[in-house]
């Protein structure tokens, strides 16, 4: 590249520069906002992709790896070898370094610029900088599963319909920490498995076994929903052992809702 990158959309940028690398792409302290894009686009990007390298400060990645929706993104970038995280030293502003390249990242307010530098001996002095902090920096265990893998074991273990509800009601929240700004995985599960009137010990085996969370915080957040009327429950014999629950939807205003409806309508009950 040898002009500036100026746009009014981050996005924009990081795509350009993900279209013009053709191997490998060292992204060096992104700010959260520049990380969710990042993983944003790289998951929707058509084109191929390089490898990504990214270090970034260790709070940073467990803040925004506390949305499932961009940590599952980030956890299918991982599984197919696009995506690498790692922490340690970082300096002061974000950069992408290529290999001919090393881009500033400026946030001017209203508009974000990708400020290029391509001086030969600058561009090697600051890739021998931060590959030197690269091999020093400690992996970033990312402990939320794949969502490619979590949409197929869904469908496969509970229902295609379970999955269908599951994957629309992420598509309609920007968020999903359980922060009151968007629900957990572990809810949204939960809801689905109402939705589709599931027996809580499939959909908590379901979650264990995925790497969702264990079958005890699936029982305390079924506890919590059953106590604020969002799902009922009711007992199903079985051959052997104690009964087992069906989950069903509580609330009238869930049980009429469609799955974007759905969303919003437990949020609202929750908050």
């Amino acid at each position: 590249m040898s002009s500036n990158l100026l746009d009014d959309r981050l996005e924009d940028i990081l795509e350009t520069v993900l279209e013009t690398t053709t191997d490998d792409l060292l992204v060096v302290n992104p700010s959260e906002e520049t990380l969710e894009s990042f993983i944003d686009v790289m998951t929707g990007f058509e084109g191929d992709a390089p490898t990504v390298r990214l270090l970034a400060e260790e709070r940073t990645l467990k803040d925004v790896m506390d949305d499932f929706l961009v940590a599952s993104n980030a956890a299918d970038l991982i599984d197919t070898d696009l995506l690498t995280l790692r922490t340690g030293e970082s300096p002061s502003n974000s950069l992408l370094l290529t290999d001919d390249d090393v881009i500033a990242l400026v946030d001017a307010g209203t508009r974000v610029g990708g400020l290029i530098a391509d001086d030969d001996e600058f561009v090697e002095a600051a890739t021998d900088t931060y590959e030197g902090r690269w091999d020093a920096a400690d992996e970033y265990s990312l402990r939320t599963p794949p969502i490619s893998k979590v949409r197929q074991s869904l469908s496969e273990d509970i229902s295609p319909e379970a999955e269908d509800d599951f994957s629309n009601i992420l598509d309609s929240l920007e968020t999903a920490r359980g922060d009151g700004d968007g629900l957990d995985e572990v809810t949204i599960s939960l809801l689905v498995a109402a939705k589709n009137e599931a027996l809580l010990y499939d959909i908590s085996k379901w979650g264990e076994d995925v790497g969702i969370a264990s079958k005890a915080t699936f029982s305390r957040t079924k506890t919590k929903l059953e106590d604020m009327g969002l799902i009922d429950t009711e007992k199903v014999p079985i051959d052997v052992g104690r009964p087992r629950l069906r989950l069903k939807l509580g609330d009238e205003r869930l049980q009429g809702a469609d799955n974007g409806q759905l969303a919003s309508v437990a949020q609202s009950i929750l908050n």
